[in-house]
């Protein structure tokens, strides 16, 4: 139960955090920025200019704004549904920027909707050869993370295998000491009887 609990503040924290810290960075941007115009921050690597993305992170998928919006959607639910079933904390982690990130571009396309989930996500970060923004930057982290915890078989319900594999031990043992058990009660019956008919023939 404890352990619950940590993992449902861990999620809070970082999904608050993470929504806070990318409303504001657009909220800025819509005021601070303007269409056309770049902030130069490193030449030739980063920029800041405001343009509204109606694809997926990092400008991907433009003109699906809807379809995506339903597959994130479907994947904001997929992630609640698996914080709940993991019990890593790394795990955890994960799927909470994942959420953070998706969740994020999923709510520009509702306030900014004309339509079922097709307003355009507010970018402000250009890298030269894409547009993101925290968001984008909070599912690229969870998506490197992810692949790392594939790669190196990180368990999702860590303890399960060993609890299973004691639980046979335990079964194992229980069945051997019943065998032992029957085999030594079988023993001393037959001595019993064998006692038994040798008294009986002495008689």
């Amino acid at each position: 139960m404890k352990r619950l609990r940590t993992r449902v503040a861990v999620f809070a924290l970082i999904v608050i955090v993470g929504l806070v810290v990318d409303r504001l960075s657009k909220l800025w941007a819509l005021s601070a920025l303007q269409y056309g115009k770049q902030i130069v921050c490193i030449p030739n690597s980063l920029m800041l200019s405001l343009v509204r993305n109606g694809g997926a992170s990092f400008g991907l998928g433009s003109g699906l704004t809807s379809f995506i919006s339903i597959v994130a959607i479907l994947a904001c639910v997929a992630m609640l549904a698996a914080v709940r079933r993991t019990k890593s904390l790394q795990w955890t982690i994960v799927l909470s920027l994942a959420f953070s990130g998706a969740f994020g571009n999923l709510i520009d396309r509702a306030i900014y909707a004309e339509h079922f989930f097709d307003g355009k996500v507010v970018d402000f970060i250009n890298y030269g050869w894409s547009v993101g923004n925290v968001a984008d930057i909070i599912l690229a982290i969870a998506g490197i993370w992810f692949v790392g915890l594939i790669l190196f078989e990180t368990p999702f319900k860590p303890g399960e295998s060993d609890d299973e594999s004691s639980g046979e031990s335990a079964g194992e043992s229980a069945s051997e000491n019943t065998s032992e058990n029957a085999d030594e009660n079988a023993a001393e019956n037959t001595s019993e009887v064998t006692v038994e008919n040798t008294d009986e023939s002495n008689n």
